[in-house]
């Protein structure tokens, strides 16, 4: 089933009638499918030539891990190859195509080499998304060494509990007074995946405590917001601190303890907060810029446990249909305005197309995207 409306689909007229050449876009329409003569856009084969791009463009081939641009920068950054694994599993889960699991194994070791030839990390939030993305690798693979890295970060991460400003996980190491939505919404995630993997009561127990803390401390329950941190020096919350991945986390967090409860209370916490995202940062209903570098992630992440959230069986049909829409459009726009055709790069603003680099962070951000799209048109929501 196509994922584009009728509208959508003449909003990308202009690319998709033509073939790949002269800085036009590749050919990504089925011709079997039409719409008053207008090619479909079919997402499978956009996330396919995106998450291609992130290998060839950001792949170091001789250390084993995703540099940080592509302009031949190989300076190794710890946090961002962890989505790097991430993307490349949603493309070998999509496509069944071994050449995709072909690189984890290689990840696996040039990370971890590069990493000081240890998972242990002094940013709590760093190993937490490491410890994800293995936990997803073993799923996807059945290699117990992923699960054996995922739980060995997963026992650093819980020393990062402490009792300051009532618990949480603080941020980094020797910053024990600086509790952080980044470091406790992952974590939560985490645990409740763990809990669901291995079944081990101890984990579930740390998902709630860790959701608790960060939903009573970090949220505005009115509204959806989740703030940025707290320092318990001060008691101060950073309000002004307003992020899409953290807004990501927390909705990522609430639809885990949903699947495992089924109570419609997390269910409602996720919707509040994606509510909030989805009206407030934006620019003209497209995920607004957060700038490069770390913040070029910070857009894929929400995007990556927004779609978790709508494909929840409980999730009421009009908010569903609400939610596909924002998803939708923000997808065309980026593949119709904001991609460089010839290197399929994608840049910070998801209406400007990129010169002939880009940064991991906000490649990868792109490439989520495409593969949320994928993974929605493969589910037939539409």
């Amino acid at each position: 089933m196509k994922f584009l409306s009728n509208n959508s689909i003449l909003f990308l007229l202009a690319s998709l009638l033509v073939s790949c050449g002269s800085g036009d876009l590749p050919d990504t329409g089925n011709d079997d499918e039409k719409d008053d003569e207008t090619p479909a856009i079919i997402w499978n084969n956009v996330a396919g030539s995106s998450s291609d791009a992130l290998i060839s463009s950001f792949w170091n081939s001789g250390g084993n891990y995703f540099n940080t641009d592509n302009s031949g920068n190989t300076t190794f950054q710890y946090w961002p190859n962890a989505h790097g694994l991430d993307v490349l599993i949603d493309a070998y889960l999509r496509s069944d195509d071994a050449t995709y699991r072909s690189y984890f194994d290689k990840w696996f070791i040039g990370v971890k080499a590069h990493n000081g030839n240890s998972w242990k990390n002094d940013y709590y939030d760093d190993m937490e998304w490491n410890a994800l993305a293995l936990l997803r690798a073993y799923q996807a693979t059945g290699e117990t060494r992923y699960k054996d890295a995922a739980l060995e970060l997963w026992e650093y991460i819980k020393e990062g509990w402490n009792e300051n400003a009532g618990g949480g996980i603080t941020w980094k190491k020797g910053m024990e007074y600086s509790k952080n939505a980044c470091s406790n919404g992952p974590a939560a995630i985490l645990a409740a995946r763990l809990y669901q993997a291995f079944g081990n009561e101890e984990d579930l127990q740390w998902a709630l405590d860790i959701y608790s803390w960060l939903k009573s401390t970090l949220v505005n329950t009115s509204n959806g917001m989740v703030y940025d941190n707290i320092d318990s020096r001060t008691g101060v919350i950073k309000k002004e601190w307003i992020f899409t991945y953290n807004q990501g986390t927390y909705i990522g967090a609430a639809v885990e303890l949903h699947r495992i409860f089924n109570e419609k209370a997390y269910l409602n916490d996720a919707m509040l907060a994606a509510d909030y995202t989805i009206s407030s940062l934006v620019d003209n209903s497209i995920l607004k810029s957060e700038g490069t570098g770390d913040g070029g992630l910070f857009k894929g992440i929400f995007v990556r446990y927004f779609t978790q959230l709508i494909l929840q069986e409980r999730l009421e049909a009009p908010a569903r249909k609400r939610y596909l829409q924002f998803l939708e459009l923000n997808a065309e726009t980026l593949w119709k305005q904001g991609t460089n055709p010839s290197l399929i790069l994608f840049g910070p603003n998801w209406r400007v197309k990129p010169a002939t680099n880009s940064g991991l962070t906000e490649q990868l951000s792109g490439c989520m995207l495409m593969e949320a799209a994928a993974l929605i048109e493969k589910e037939e929501l539409l």
